[in-house]
């Protein structure tokens, strides 16, 4: 059963968005589980055979004009930029935000997820925390220049991974004030495999978290359910709602590894019981569990 969101003001609203390239690649099929989920908005990471990285100008205008049609808008830019290695070429992840900052009068959207850099050589760790830290000075000047506001993902293996580096990435790039061109996302998943105690890193963390994605994980390691997983989301969420935060919410559940999936080089483990079910309908199960959780939480969706 379909569950329409009802809509609020955007100054207090937890803006329901999902990466729905996880229901299938061809926008008609994204488009259409959006719908059969009751969601109104959508992060563009894959779509129609492009990385919206290097999704041509001309394919994005019929996009938009199919979204517009659906009445579903553009949450976020679910980019790659910062997956790469501290001794890449920098212009790499450079062209990607320009080509980025041309997308976003197209599609409506001028927010870009974000990572901070592996360090596959293995260089020395101030070596990799001094590089990390220089490209996202970089990007976040480039934003400011391009009217983009940036969100860092913590994820595994890149500088941002465990809470005491995203720390320090929050410290010098998105300073003590919300609403900046630099801001933070709170991936529960991610932070579960890194063996920190998940309410420890919350309040390590939330004084500068700025956007949520819904990807959760049991001790194993597998993806479960959002709010069925040992990342303790629930009452993360539920903390965060009685503080007043408000913000972007993205569901990204990776309970299967579906094409999409394995074009992020995805951490942790598929959930074997949901092996047999459709990529579809591994989305629609997980945006249900969002829905059902946020709702019971008395959040104010949007």
């Amino acid at each position: 059963m379909t569950t329409t969101i009802p809509l609020r003001s955007c100054s207090t609203t937890w803006l329901l968005s999902a990466f729905a390239d996880e229901a299938g690649d061809a926008c008609d099929v994204q488009i259409a589980a959006l719908k059969r989920a009751g969601l109104r908005h959508i992060d563009l990471r894959g779509i129609d055979g492009f990385n919206i990285s290097a999704l041509p100008l001309d394919k994005a205008t019929a996009i938009r004009k199919k979204l517009d049609a659906a009445g579903i808008t553009v949450g976020m830019f679910g980019s790659p930029i910062g997956k790469i290695d501290i001794a890449d070429d920098f212009k790499i992840d450079l062209d990607k935000l320009r080509h980025l900052g041309a997308l976003a009068d197209v599609l409506g959207c001028r927010s870009v997820r974000i990572f901070s850099y592996f360090n596959k050589q293995n260089a020395p760790a101030d070596k990799w925390r001094a590089e990390s830290l220089t490209r996202l000075r970089g990007l976040r000047d480039l934003a400011v220049e391009l009217n983009l506001t940036l969100y860092h993902e913590n994820e595994a293996h890149i500088f941002g991974d465990k809470s005491a580096d995203v720390t320090t990435i929050a410290r010098e790039l998105r300073g003590h004030k919300p609403g900046g061109p630099f801001r933070m996302i709170y991936d529960f998943d991610n932070y579960n495999r890194t063996g920190q105690e998940p309410w420890s890193i919350w309040l390590e963390q939330r004084d500068a978290v700025d956007g949520f994605h819904l990807k959760d994980s049991d001790a194993s390691g597998a993806h479960v359910l959002i709010g069925q997983g040992s990342t303790k989301s629930r009452d993360i969420l539920a903390d965060a709602l009685s503080r007043g935060w408000a913000g972007p919410v993205s569901l990204e559940p990776h309970l299967k590894h579906s094409k999409a999936v394995m074009a992020t080089g995805p951490s942790g483990k598929a959930n074997v019981q949901f092996a047999e079910m459709s990529e579809g309908d591994c989305f629609h199960a997980a945006a249900q569990a969002a829905v059902t959780l946020l709702g019971g939480l008395k959040a104010p969706l949007g």
